[in-house]
């Protein structure tokens, strides 16, 4: 590669426009139209899908396909449930965070367009110190200044519409990067930039490539499991997020141990077929580009869990973005993790040839 930097000024315009749109899931399709015109440049063809999952493509007609995949949701709210007063309790669309709601504003989604609103909490003054009650799904609730259930009907808000922060991208410290939904369109960031350095760099590919921003993984992995039926690729490699464990509260016996700044984290799970990832490693210890390890159990929580037990078996693996902070407004990630997952991605592409099965028994 011509350069250990990779992220330039309009890549980086790019992931803070693309940050900044709110993307919940079931809702993603105006982020995948900023993503899409940022990839269009890059590949050759595009393949959407009904729920919105969306796939560049590079090589269409190459029989053999390779897949490499972030996601493009993001957790957020619904409206549940209108009080005679105005208030608004909500449930979960993906795993949002009770305990960060209090005082957070929030944007609620409607046709009229942006309401906003706030989680308001109780003055400490009105509290029973020696008996706190935390925050729970029954006791947290938006406040849009209505004054009744009418004036919010009159407002836009009904059951259904979809809540998300309007927290945006901010630097931290000069390489630190800050932001609501990290989780993942740091993905869909880091694939589109391993697209753009494939075509400034002018490399061919022996296959097709097929860099896929999938929608749904928040509530269940669903967009992989769809969109990978189409594609029916013969390799994935999935990029999401994972846990810096090094912040207080988290037990890394349980966790194990990875940092922000420490390098990509390579995942070792059933679902991640073996000779892959000793390709990656084998790439990552080439290029001299540090990583992590990282352990987990039954499956991974991402979609290389769909991709890989999709079509018989797709030979998957998972390479990972150390992340503090998961599911708050204020995810954490250190900009050369984010250039050294997009390095590892690039330069394990380059070793892949037409036709690898990566089968233990050849």
């Amino acid at each position: 590669m011509a350069s250990s930097k990779i992220i330039n000024a309009k890549s980086l315009k790019f992931f803070e426009k693309y940050l900044n749109n709110a993307s919940p899931t079931g809702y993603e399709w105006e982020g995948q139209k900023i993503w899409m015109d940022y990839l269009k440049p890059y590949v050759d063809d595009f393949i959407t899908d009904t729920y919105g999952t969306a796939v560049g493509v590079i090589n269409p007609n190459a029989k053999y396909k390779v897949v490499i995949e972030g996601h493009s949701d993001e957790i957020s709210w619904y409206v549940n449930y209108i009080t005679d007063n105005g208030l608004i309790y909500v449930i979960r669309n993906g795993g949002s965070d009770h305990q960060i709601a209090p005082s957070k504003w929030v944007n609620i989604h409607t046709k009229k367009g942006i309401v906003k609103g706030i989680f308001g909490w109780p003055a400490i003054h009105t509290r029973n110190r020696g008996k706190e009650e935390p925050p729970k799904l029954d006791n947290i609730c938006i406040d849009i200044g209505a004054k009744d259930k009418e004036e919010v009907g009159k407002m836009g808000v009904h059951v259904g519409c979809v809540i998300t922060y309007p927290d945006e991208f901010q630097v931290l410290n000069k390489n630190k990067f800050v932001c609501r939904a990290i989780d993942n369109r740091a993905g869909g960031f880091m694939i589109a930039e391993v697209a753009r350095l494939l075509h400034e760099n002018k490399n061919e590919l022996p296959f097709g490539l097929y860099i896929t921003n999938s929608v749904q993984e928040e509530i269940g992995l669903r967009g992989a499991e769809m969109i990978t039926q189409t594609i029916k690729p013969d390799v994935a490699i999935v990029t999401d997020v994972c846990h810096d464990t090094t912040t207080p509260m988290i037990d890394k016996k349980k966790e194990g141990e990875t940092a922000i700044g420490s390098g990509p984290v390579i995942s070792y799970a059933p679902a991640v077929q073996n000779k892959l990832r000793e390709r990656i490693i084998e790439t990552a210890e080439a290029k001299k580009i540090p990583f992590q390890r990282l352990a987990s159990s039954r499956y991974t929580g991402t979609d290389t869990d769909a991709f890989a037990y999709s079509n018989g078996g797709v030979a998957s693996a998972l390479i990972s973005l150390p992340l503090r902070y998961m599911h708050t407004t204020v995810e954490t990630v250190h900009k050369d993790d984010v250039e050294n997952v997009i390095r590892l991605i690039y330069e394990t592409l380059l070793t892949i040839k037409e036709g690898e099965t990566f089968s233990y028994f050849d």
